[in-house]
């Protein structure tokens, strides 16, 4: 029985795969689980330095909740797998590695939740992303209307949620939701669209190259000031920076400037 998720490890890169293709790598309870459970591991993994999101498959990233295991769930059940999506992307986010979402085909209501709770977004170039759960009467319910709005404002997100219209990559990529478009007509051999996943390696292997600790206090620093006053941003910022005032990585990264050289980082 093949696995939902494929962890693979390409250090200082691990990747994690959707492996649902026969149903477009939907968002089914056992999914979800192995997912939460790969970002409780990375959380303190020190060989990881980049996590890249990704599905099997090149034409759909990820259609979302798998309503066919929805269909049957009680009330309650229903509490429960909102509860758990919610949690799984949660934990995505609040990773303390830099996240890529290598979104490789179209992403539909959860599968388009999943790649806001990334840090980074790369896409191919004639995917959409859509939010349609208004047209199935809810709402999105798994971070949609939160953290949509806060990357590209509460009016764009409103015409986006409110109208459930496909989003096309370009547009997605003009409004700064994506950052990297990856043309679709090459690379994909029908498991997986290789040059949208040679160019996020590439991508995620130039932020690799960076201070571990460094990358973490910066991605911290972000999350944790963007919605205060700035005052208080600037306390955050201060706090993250002076976490890495004593770590070798910084005494390296003096050493390769002043000797002009490419620092090793140890994460230390």
């Amino acid at each position: 029985m093949n696995p939902v998720l494929i962890i693979e490890k390409e250090a200082p890169i691990t990747w994690l795969k959707l492996n649902r293709p026969r149903v477009l790598n939907s968002l089914n309870r056992e999914l979800l689980s192995e997912l939460l459970a790969a970002c409780q591991s990375l959380q303190n993994d020190p060989e990881t330095r980049v996590v890249i999101v990704t599905g099997s498959g090149t034409k759909v990233f990820c259609a979302g909740a798998d309503l066919s295991e929805r269909k049957g769930m009680t009330q309650g059940e229903v509490i429960d797998y909102l509860n758990l999506i919610q949690r799984t992307m949660l934990a995505l986010e609040n990773l303390p590695q830099p996240v890529i979402a290598a979104i490789n085909g179209s992403a539909f209501g959860g599968g388009t939740e999943l790649a806001l709770a990334c840090d980074l977004r790369a896409i191919t170039e004639e995917s959409l992303l859509r939010l349609t759960e208004v047209k199935l009467g809810i709402i999105p319910g798994a971070g949609g209307t939160q953290r949509l709005s806060r990357l590209i404002g509460k009016s764009r997100a409103k015409e986006l949620i409110l109208t459930a219209r496909a989003l096309p990559a370009r547009e997605a990529f003009d409004i700064g939701l994506i950052h990297k478009l990856v043309p679709t007509g090459t690379g994909g051999d029908g498991e997986y669209h290789q040059e949208l996943m040679n160019q996020v390696r590439l991508w995620a292997r130039e932020i690799a190259s960076a201070a571990p600790l460094a990358l973490r206090q910066a991605k911290y620093a972000i999350d944790n000031g963007y919605d205060r006053d700035l005052t208080a941003g600037l306390a955050v910022e201060t706090r993250s920076y002076l976490q890495l005032l004593n770590t070798k990585d910084r005494l390296e990264g003096l050493a390769a400037f002043a000797e002009k050289r490419e620092p090793v980082y140890r994460g230390e």
